[in-house]
């Protein structure tokens, strides 16, 4: 059965999402350590000392922010922290300096003191080892199957999946407020259960992204815009006919929040919609998507929904992430229906369940 799912790509793509996992678990403990160590410091009363921990904490210390500075006789002197003007604030940034913690502003970099070119997370980085779908779709493969007369062979209902996402900053202005992104995610789906085919790889997605990011600084009706992004959006499976599937996008979205909550409003045009792979994508997957995402006591909360009006198609999908469990780990439990959970499920209507571990939530 391996002609019919080729065995020697998925093999290392298991090789490099493993190893990849990895990498990012041990930069997410890093960060959890960071994060861990300035959620302490938030219980010191004075001023300036909290903000030489703060700078301590975040591994960004400053010879202008030490506790003790040495002056010309050779004695410790502790400077004065130089207040910044109100005037020089605008309403958004107030909030942000405030108690409130932006999730937009930490997820996307935009604060004047992070680093010009960085990488970060994207979307969730995850590992569901179960997967569980009411409608397994087993007709892409039909072809495949009869051509060969193996009338046994069939798609499980249960398998593993696994997404690994992340995002580059390529160049900023000097306050952050602009700059320009490239980002890959690849999610793949595993009949790791499926022993009569040979365990192989049913389905795998690329999606590599260019896009501009800017900070608006704008506030509205207790709302904060902290995002605009716009770009280029390709997605693929990499597959010759008649399992191909491809399409191009130009993308807009928008970021909104409040708090604990954030909702990301994303539109697209396709410019490219895959001509005989899949010309009719735009019915179901439709002109854009919306998610919401609410954060409560180290639990993250997300509901995803994208259609088209027009054909009253479309699909949503639940995510919740708990805190972390086990080192970086996160348990994440997913719940998805409708059509296009994959590209070669685009016109194909289902609903499935998963479980497993993340690394990161939409905004981390």
């Amino acid at each position: 059965m391996s002609i019919l799912f080729p065995r020697i790509m998925p093999a290392a793509q298991v090789a490099v999402g493993i190893v990849f996992f990895l990498v990012l678990a041990g930069r997410a403990a890093a960060r959890a350590s960071i994060e861990e160590d300035i959620a302490a410091c938030a219980s010191i009363e004075s001023d300036h000392e909290r903000l030489v921990c703060y700078d301590h904490a975040s591994r960004r210390v400053s010879s202008a922010r030490e506790a003790r500075v040495t002056t010309g006789s050779g004695q410790k002197s502790t400077p004065t922290p130089t207040p910044v003007p109100a005037a020089a604030y605008s309403p958004m940034e107030e909030s942000r300096a405030g108690d409130r913690h932006s999730m937009l502003e930490s997820a996307w970099a935009f604060d004047p003191d992070s680093d010009r070119y960085l990488v970060r997370f994207y979307r969730p980085n995850y590992l569901q080892f179960a997967s569980y779908s009411t409608n397994p779709h087993e007709e892409p493969f039909d072809i495949l199957f009869n051509s060969l007369d193996y009338t046994g062979a069939r798609v499980d209902s249960t398998e593993a999946q696994f997404q690994i996402s992340f995002k580059a900053r390529l160049w900023a202005t000097e306050d952050r407020r602009f700059g320009l992104w490239g980002a890959y995610t690849q999610k793949s789906q595993w009949q790791l259960y499926n022993d009569a085919t040979s365990r192989p790889f049913r389905e795998t997605n690329y999606e590599p992204e260019l896009f501009v990011s800017f900070d608006p600084k704008l506030s509205f009706g207790g709302f904060d815009w902290g995002l605009l992004n716009v770009g280029y959006n390709h997605q693929s499976n990499g597959r010759s006919d008649p399992l191909s599937r491809t399409w191009d996008r130009l993308f807009a979205e928008f970021g909104i929040e409040r708090g604990n909550f954030a909702l990301l409003v994303r539109p697209w045009v396709i410019i490219d919609d895959g001509d005989d792979d899949n010309p009719d994508i735009e019915d179901y997957m439709g002109w854009g998507d919306i998610t919401a995402l609410y954060r409560w006591h180290g639990n993250s909360f997300s509901l995803m929904g994208r259609g088209n009006p027009d054909t009253r198609k479309g699909a949503a999908m639940f995510a919740w992430t708990s805190p972390p469990v086990f080192g970086p780990l996160r348990a994440y439990v997913s719940a998805f229906s409708g059509y296009g959970e994959t590209l070669i499920d685009y016109d194909w209507k289902q609903n499935t369940f998963g479980i497993g571990f993340t690394l990161n939530d939409r905004l981390d």
